[in-house]
């Protein structure tokens, strides 16, 4: 079911399983301001739905702005999901090694914060991630 849909992002949760699947947003500078409101409304709608297992594909993203603006967006989502009862995401790799370079630093830079109050593992299909997000007590 489709909780929350935009020109940037489409929230679609499966309440059987409890998960959300998010295909995470291009980054474009002139789009930045509009993908954290856009975070925001993501957030308030796992707070409503009471989410706890989000995964985020990425196998499409395009990022287009520089690595702190990247870091800007990855730690608004982060300290997002830190005030739900997010248990577990699980990311879909991209394709793009440059892609994939910016997100590893992002996430290392967001694991030593230490504002991750949940569990996260990157995958490289979806099918892994399903297989994952849907272990219990792990």
């Amino acid at each position: 079911m489709i909780l929350f849909e935009s020109s940037i992002i489409k929230l679609d949760y499966n309440p059987a399983t409890d998960i959300l699947d998010v295909s995470y947003p291009d980054l474009h500078a002139y789009f930045l301001a509009e993908i954290k409101h856009t975070i925001n409304n993501m957030v308030d709608v796992i707070k409503n739905y009471d989410v706890k297992k989000l995964i985020l594909d990425a196998t499409k993203t395009v990022i287009a702005v520089s690595d702190n603006e990247s870091r800007e967006i990855a730690v608004h989502l982060a300290a997002g999901l830190m005030n739900t009862r997010m248990q577990k995401v699980a990311r879909v790799q991209s394709s793009s090694a440059s892609v994939e370079a910016v997100t590893l630093n992002n996430i290392r830079y967001i694991r030593e914060s230490g504002i991750l109050p949940f569990q996260t593992q990157s995958f490289i299909s979806k099918a892994d991630a399903i297989a994952w997000i849907t272990i219990a007590g792990k």
